[in-house]
């Protein structure tokens, strides 16, 4: 027979995986043509606009040149404090530039603060070339990295963001990736948050206008192209609690960072994450049918936190739902029910709830007896 069992909200503690919020997130409005904002533990959409809409992500582009990067230092191939030669392509290239020298060298480590506080184009195609020999063969490892990683409608044509019609992602694919930069590569995300940065005797400060504002951000990177509009990927922590956020095609820089900051503050103050269960932690118990035991706990196989808007927790329902009373015999980590979790304004998730440990089946007589029982007097008799 089919049982719903709710859960006492007595065995909720305080804490954040994932509700998608719905109707909550339809009330906020933005300048920006495409917009992304989510939790970086939950993975829950806060808010979004066009947010899967193919765009023009200009320097955003550089993130993916820093994750390749930073790829290959995890793996041993470039060091710190190498020495990358400076070609006559990177020193001609246009647009925002570290200023490196044709002929000379720079190290990793200067490179790619050049990338990500200064935007240089020029310090991109730097590595781009050390890397894989030229621009070209880079980009194509970008979008390979790109699809490796989750990133479903992004295509690189250069190191740079420099226009390019081939050259585009989605605002969902840049929070991917802003994802994939702070949990693959946590020891040098800090590079981020850094204000300025001087080369060659020239101090140029960091173009996040979020990093100037009381918000807790501490990454990631602009971007603006005539194409594009004025775009930004961003992170923010606050209390142990971190958001992304995606925004482009936006008018102007006071524009950007006014929608920046007003989307970040809203997405911190509307919504808070609420941890519900530990992993291996016991949800509930499962009635067991001609066992040794008359039940047997049921756990979550990962923790489990939720996104809700403020208000919701107190309407949060929280259900087990299974078939019961389940046959013996039972193996630890057989799947035997499912927790069914409901609140306004967001869509309802189910996760697998799985035995907790091994039951085994009762002899022939004590079936025989537990059958009679059974029909005599009902389940509880088991």
């Amino acid at each position: 027979m089919k049982r719903f069992e709710t859960l006492a909200f007595a065995a909720v503690a305080w804490g954040a995986t994932a509700l998608s919020v719905g109707p909550a997130a339809a009330d906020y409005e933005t300048q920006a043509k495409q917009a992304i904002l989510l939790d970086f533990e939950t993975g829950v959409v806060l808010f979004e606009k066009n947010s899967d809409q193919i765009m023009f992500p200009a320097s955003m582009s550089k993130i993916m040149t820093a994750y390749l990067v930073f790829r290959e230092l995890e793996r041993g191939s470039l060091r710190l404090d190498d020495e990358l030669p400076i070609s006559e392509k990177a020193w001609r290239m246009g647009g925002s530039k570290m200023f490196v020298e044709v002929g000379k060298t720079a190290t990793v480590e200067d490179l790619l603060r050049g990338i990500i506080i200064q935007s240089g184009n020029d310090a991109s195609i730097v590595v781009a070339e050390a890397i894989s020999g030229s621009e070209e063969a880079f980009a194509d490892r970008m979008t390979e990295t790109a699809l490796e990683i989750g990133l479903e409608d992004t295509q690189f044509r250069n190191s740079t963001g420099w226009p390019d019609p081939d050259h585009y992602t989605t605002a969902r694919d840049l929070a991917i990736l802003a994802q994939r930069i702070i949990t693959d590569f946590p020891e040098h995300y800090q590079l981020y948050s850094e204000r300025t940065f001087t080369y060659n005797e020239i101090k140029q400060g960091n173009r996040n206008p979020l990093l100037y504002r009381d918000v807790g951000a501490d990454g990631l990177k602009t971007g603006h192209t005539e194409a594009s509009g004025y775009g930004l990927t961003a992170s923010a922590e606050q209390n142990g609690r971190r958001l992304l956020m995606v925004i482009n095609g936006l008018e102007s820089p006071k524009v950007r960072s006014q929608e920046a900051e007003r989307l970040m503050r809203w997405g911190f103050r509307e919504f808070e994450n609420y941890a519900l269960f530990e992993a291996g932690e016991s949800v509930d118990d499962a009635e067991i049918w001609l066992g040794e035991e008359v039940g047997v706990g049921l756990e979550l196989s990962d923790p489990l936190t939720i996104t809700l808007p403020r208000g919701a927790r107190k309407d949060m329902s929280v259900k087990v739902v299974y078939d019961g009373p389940v046959p013996a015999p039972v193996q630890k980590g057989d799947e035997l029910a499912t927790l069914v979790i409901t609140a306004p304004d967001a869509e309802p998730i189910e996760r697998p709830l799985y035995a907790a440990a091994d039951v085994g089946q009762l002899g022939t007589f004590g079936r025989l007896g537990s059958a009679l029982r059974y029909l005599i007097f009902g389940a509880s008799a088991n």
